[in-house]
């Protein structure tokens, strides 16, 4: 029989490629998720479980009910800037409700837990590319209350034997290359899908938040990984705790950055269409790259980003779009090789 793994928030875009890996892998995922931001048509290789995450009867239910042998999640709202307008929603959904699911854990005896955190944890750095020894000085409440979260997991760990894999990654980008699963978010907030959403003619243009940046053409730069990429991160790290290793956090990147304009020219030469930018100012708090030093990662789990390269991450990307938000464009979008 399967082993059960809860996957909360499986219905969102990282958790469903996640459930997608594990299926493969020959687990059951279990997904928990309340639908508020994530999408029921993604929920494919396993039940769904409708709750939220301080439902401490239900969550124990479901742990209970699918024989859950440990967990992966993922369930947290994700907007920076929504975290600093309304930080108690964060600080209630993001940190209260991962402290309901690991009190759960505890009383129902499930000792592993894989984590999705960020690299908001480590706010402005210091250097580039960013090791795990680096200073975690998040600068809004998405990143503090994923910091506190790794910072509970800590102490529980030490107190009550739950063990835990922190996977720091940066910006998670592309869809499912077999197209059952993609990125589909509103309001859609991400680099990638604004442009190729741009390209389709869907928005008049894409905003370029700062060009005077110290870099190379002046925008910022970021380390995209494909959500590929990172289930099967998460899958390794599962497959780390099961073999009753020690706690750990990581970086997930891949070491190599792009700015806002190489995105841009990435989705022009893949689609066959001209994206339309706007000029704007920085954001407050963009610091002007993130890039990951994710050796360690290769070290502990034998991974390495193997769909990561810009073309690949934005072609997966595009297809989604093109084939399931708005398949009436396909022919005209995608390249011939692509249809």
């Amino acid at each position: 029989m399967a082993k059960s793994v809860l996957v909360t928030g499986g219905a969102g875009y990282i958790g469903s490629h996640a459930c997608k890996a594990l299926a493969r892998a020959g687990y059951r995922p279990v997904v928990y998720d309340n639908i508020s931001r994530g999408h029921r048509e993604a929920v494919r290789w396993g039940p769904l479980v409708e709750g939220d995450l301080g439902d401490r009867s239900r969550l124990a239910g479901a742990c209970a009910e699918h024989r859950v042998c440990a967990v992966m999640h993922f369930a947290a709202y994700a907007y920076v800037g929504e975290s600093v307008a309304d930080p108690a929603s964060y600080y209630r959904n993001n940190l209260g409700g991962t402290l309901c699911l690991i009190e759960t854990m505890r009383e129902a005896g499930i000792d592993k837990i894989v984590f999705s955190s960020t690299c908001a944890t480590y706010g402005n750095p210091d250097g580039i590319p960013i090791r795990e020894t680096a200073p975690q000085r998040p600068v809004n409440p998405y990143g503090e209350t994923k910091l506190a979260i790794e910072r509970a997991l800590h102490w529980y760990g030490a107190a009550y034997a739950i063990r835990s894999v922190s996977l720091r990654y940066f910006n998670a980008a592309g869809a499912d290359p077999e197209g059952e699963v993609g990125e589909l978010h509103d309001p859609e907030t991400h680099l990638i899908p604004l442009v190729l959403q741009t390209a389709l003619g869907q928005r008049p243009h894409v905003d370029v938040y700062g060009t005077d940046y110290p870099t190379p053409d002046g925008t910022a730069i970021r380390d995209y990984i494909h959500v590929n990429d990172l289930a099967e991160a998460h899958l390794r790290a599962l497959e780390y705790l099961i073999d009753g290793r020690e706690s750990t956090a990581m970086n997930l990147g891949t070491g190599c950055g792009h700015s806002v304009r190489e995105v841009v020219r990435a989705a022009e030469e893949v689609s066959g269409r001209r994206v339309a930018c706007r000029d704007v100012a920085r954001r407050p708090g963009d610091p002007p790259a993130l890039v990951a030093d994710a050796r360690l990662a290769t070290e502990i789990l034998g991974w390495s980003a193997r769909m990561s390269d810009l073309q690949t991450i934005v072609r997966t990307a595009l297809a989604w779009h093109v084939r399931v938000a708005d398949p009436a464009s396909a022919k005209l979008s995608l390249p011939a090789d692509e249809r």
